[in-house]
């Protein structure tokens, strides 16, 4: 019931706040109308009840209009000597109000009762004119029969029409509420589009400054408390935006001094006589540029200024295994269709390629595909390894993270791959998923949204 209606309701702050004053007027309203139907009520029923008490008073001081077992009819009073029968349904309102009357006036009853009835209008000249002039008018005619004990065993009565309702007044009410509805949300809805136009600038604003690290500042508008919002948020952005490429310096600077000593230490092991340590010192000094490599690069993660360009995926990943088949990596792709993403091309082949050798050092082999689907493209590498436990998914995608716990450069990295992978989708807007293979292995897919 209630995830229904969360879907229904309106997302944005501007909506909601109209949908509350909505509801708000529309209660309002709703007790405006049972205390307007109230009153209503209570005057019809007085219109009906107090001709027929004045005629009963008059009546009662006139002793010379008593008859016994008269004629009853509109407008009369009868004398019964026992209780008369009477038809139609009891109204207790009408007996309380006649009561009330009668001490009003000063005239003391022994018990009053009221009943009310329907009864055809009579035929005769002036009914039949009043019918050509209104032919829609009803046929029947409501009464209410008011009868009061006045001495023991010794009965009054008389009647008079009652009213039952009045047409123009539900009219009224809703013409009353639309006006009301017009006059209070037209406005509302006018300073909420002035509130909500500045704060819609600022979370594209944000949301920007999220992807890119780089965001125009927002124009200060709008009410004065969201007009400080915004320029909070654009001292903030400043900030932030100067923290950034001061980190951007910083890590170019290390770069340099840390590669500068690392080329002197690639000319000085050209020295070294035996060719065994010569090897491993130079694989040494190719992991530490690797390492580098990799820490500059995911230190940098969404900062890069490559432009966005649109691109068939599979001609890209067809032309990274390629690369890794001339190196004799047992690698192989699966005939895809064409699938077109603006992408930042060189960040989703290094993805690529991170997937790829993890796929051929940790699976023995890799197959590479993509798929598109009406939601999003996936470039998938699955291999034939072991896979890996499902409570170690997303650690795995944590910097400095390794399947085995040994630092042997021969089984691995230093465990920024993956987390190098997922700060390249999620700057692309996409994500990077590890699933286990039914048959066996470990299937890693880049899932960029179409868009």
């Amino acid at each position: 019931m209630i995830q229904p209606l969360r879907r229904v309701l309106p997302k944005s702050l501007i909506g909601q706040v109209i949908l509350v004053v909505a509801l708000a007027l529309f209660v309002a309203q709703a007790i405006n109308f049972a205390f307007l139907m109230r009153e209503r009520n209570r005057m019809l029923l007085t219109a009906a009840t107090a001709p027929a008490v004045a005629r009963i008073v008059d009546g009662l001081d006139r002793q010379e209009e008593r008859r016994l077992g008269g004629r009853d009819g509109p407008g009369r009073v009868t004398f019964f000597d026992a209780k008369p029968a009477f038809s139609g349904h009891r109204r207790v309102d009408a007996e309380h109000r006649a009561t009330d009357m009668f001490a009003d006036v000063g005239f003391t009853v022994l018990s009053v009762e009221a009943y009310e009835g329907v009864a055809q209008l009579r035929t005769g000249r002036r009914s039949r004119l009043r019918d050509r002039i209104e032919p829609h008018r009803p046929r029947e005619v409501h009464l209410l029969t008011i009868a009061v004990e006045y001495q023991p065993g010794r009965w009054v009565t008389t009647q008079s029409r009652m009213s039952k309702g009045m047409p123009r007044l539900n009219g009224w009410l809703l013409g009353q509420t639309l006006i009301l509805y017009v006059i209070v949300l037209l406005p509302l809805l006018w300073v909420g589009r002035r509130l909500a136009r500045p704060l819609k600038d600022l979370t594209a604003s944000a949301r920007q400054f999220a992807a890119t690290g780089s965001a125009d500042p927002v124009e200060e508008r709008g009410p004065g408390d969201v007009r400080d919002l915004t320029t909070a948020f654009n001292a903030m952005r400043s900030r932030l935006r100067a923290m950034l490429d001061e980190k951007d310096r910083m890590l170019g600077a290390i770069g340099h001094d840390l590669r500068t000593p690392l080329a002197s230490l690639r000319v000085r092991t050209e020295s070294v006589e035996d060719e065994g340590e010569r090897a491993r010192m130079s694989d040494t000094i190719e992991e530490m540029n690797r390492m580098l490599e990799d820490i500059l690069s995911l230190a940098r993660a969404g900062r890069s200024m490559e432009p966005v360009i649109k691109v068939d995926l599979s001609a890209l990943a067809d032309a990274v295994v390629e690369d890794f088949i001339e190196l004799g990596s047992p690698v192989d792709m699966v005939d895809s269709a064409r699938a077109v993403a603006p992408v930042r091309p060189q960040l989703i082949r290094r993805a690529l390629r991170n997937l790829i050798e993890n796929a051929v050092v940790y699976g023995h082999r890799a197959h590479v595909s993509v798929v598109q689907d009406a939601a999003a493209i996936r470039i998938c590498v699955a291999d034939e390894g072991p896979g890996i436990a499902e409570e170690r998914m997303d650690e795995m995608m944590e910097p400095f993270t390794r399947l085995e716990g040994s630092r042997n450069r021969e089984t691995g990295g230093a465990g920024l791959g993956l987390a190098l992978v997922r700060a390249i989708m999620a700057e692309h807007g996409g994500a990077l998923r590890l699933a286990n293979r039914p048959d066996g292995g470990l299937e890693a897919s880049l899932v960029l949204p179409m868009a």
